[in-house]
């Protein structure tokens, strides 16, 4: 089981999250979005497509965009579509 966590609370955990250049890529259904909001923050992938990014705020602790996702990735990356990625700079990942 891969988790992320931020500030002792588990924003993803996967058994089997896509390894992708090195980031681990989540499932959406293994996401949780209650402490996640669209940061409005988006970047291009020559090969993936436009990323999407996601800020957290967990108990007082707010981190802008602390994760990545693909909605529309090119046919390339459409194994990762919709699924998220985090920043390990930014979150403890315990894999």
């Amino acid at each position: 089981m891969v988790k992320v966590l931020l500030n002792n609370v588990v924003l993803a955990d996967s058994p089997s999250p896509v390894i992708l250049e090195g980031n681990y890529y989540f499932p959406p259904d293994s996401v949780s979005k209650a402490n996640l909001k669209n940061s409005g923050t988006t970047t291009v992938c020559p090969w993936k497509g436009t990323a999407s990014y996601y800020s957290a705020d967990v108990n007082g602790k707010a981190v802008k965009d602390v994760a990545w996702y693909y909605p529309d990735p090119s046919a390339k990356g459409a194994n990762i579509k919709n699924h998220v990625a985090f920043y390990k700079t930014k979150v403890v990942i315990e894999d």
